[in-house]
């Protein structure tokens, strides 16, 4: 009898040993399955977080209108937040060496300026992107005079694969070399405007895939606009004062509406003028379809002034304003 009660006491013991074994592998097992997802989790959201703050500082933040571009360009705005962890660590290592070469701006900004091989790479593809919805309708370029026009102009029509036109040049070739200096002195403001009309009407009916820099006048006349809307016209918006530096550090000689004698302070005097033709044709400015503002361009960078901006960035605010309003455009179109 005692054998048989110290058998079954032994089997009892047995069996919740088993079950107590049981069930602490259960619970070890539920407990690396919850670490192993709150690892993931953690994971998850460090990649999205991480290509998000990849995204803001490459420009690549979802374009206005996004909707109406190409499928491949949708396709990689998709693989941008969830892309592996391998293309992650290759933009961090990217982003390291442009922080590592920019360290100096980092500091005495407080931005992280592109480095000149991610800012190419950028207007390169802001290019693609509306390169097909121009459908090689020519781009005016207007704003004051000392804007960076022409300068900016150079940039545009080469990531676009377009002919860069100076209406400026245009004219003087056209008055057998004499310079737009000369032609205000010999032949005054009026003949110059009317070849001015006349080369505007001649590259919007004859010309494609084209960027034309304008003279800074061309905007007082209301036919230069019926020309220009055949095409696409941003305006370069700079501050005065940036424009008054800007042509005091160059002189005045070749600007017949700014010339300023030597007796003359030049700053301040260019700068009293260029306010007096901006309340002539300030208000003309805005009939452009795109405005690029350095100021705007400057703060949404992080700069401290508009003259840390590189004209490549100048470029790139013209593609996405262009973009804007290609978007508006193609809305309107589909109402």
């Amino acid at each position: 009898m005692v054998d048989m009660v110290a058998v079954k006491a032994e089997r009892e013991s047995s069996q919740r040993q088993r079950q107590e074994s049981a069930s602490l592998k259960s619970l070890v097992f539920c407990s690396a399955v919850e670490i192993k997802k709150n690892v993931m989790e953690v994971a998850t959201v460090q990649r999205f977080q991480y290509s998000s703050w990849i995204d803001l500082r490459n420009f690549e933040g979802k374009p206005r209108g996004s909707l109406r571009y190409t499928l491949r360009f949708k396709e990689n705005k998709t693989l941008r937040v969830v892309a592996p962890l391998a293309l992650d660590r290759r933009r961090d290592h990217r982003l390291r060496s442009v922080s590592d070469q920019n360290s100096s701006a980092l500091l005495e900004t407080g931005s992280l300026r592109q480095s000149p091989f991610d800012e190419e790479q950028i207007l390169k593809r802001k290019a693609e992107e509306i390169k097909p919805y121009l459908k090689g309708r020519p781009i005016f370029l207007v704003g004051m005079m000392g804007s960076g026009k022409t300068t900016v102009g150079k940039i545009l029509s080469k990531a676009l694969g377009y002919t860069l036109l100076d209406c400026d040049t245009f004219i003087e070739h056209a008055m057998n070399g004499t310079s737009v200096a000369e032609i205000f002195e010999h032949f005054g403001e009026s003949v110059f405007r009317e070849k001015e009309t006349e080369t505007l009407k001649e590259v919007s009916c004859m010309y494609r895939q084209v960027v034309v820099s304008t003279g800074g006048g061309a905007v007082i006349r209301p036919i230069n606009w019926k020309y220009m809307h055949k095409g696409i016209t941003i305006w370069l918006d700079v501050p005065l004062e940036v424009l008054a530096h800007r042509i005091a550090a160059v002189g005045t000689d070749s600007r017949p509406l700014l010339h300023v004698d030597e007796a003359e302070d030049i700053y301040t005097t260019t700068l009293n003028r260029l306010s007096k033709i901006w309340d002539v044709r300030g208000e003309a400015y805005t009939n452009a379809n795109a405005r690029v503002s350095l100021e705007n361009t400057a703060l949404k960078l992080g700069y401290k002034s508009v003259s840390d901006l590189t004209p490549t960035e100048i470029a790139i605010e013209a593609f996405e304003q262009v973009q804007s309003y290609l978007d508006n455009e193609d809305g309107i179109a589909r109402l």
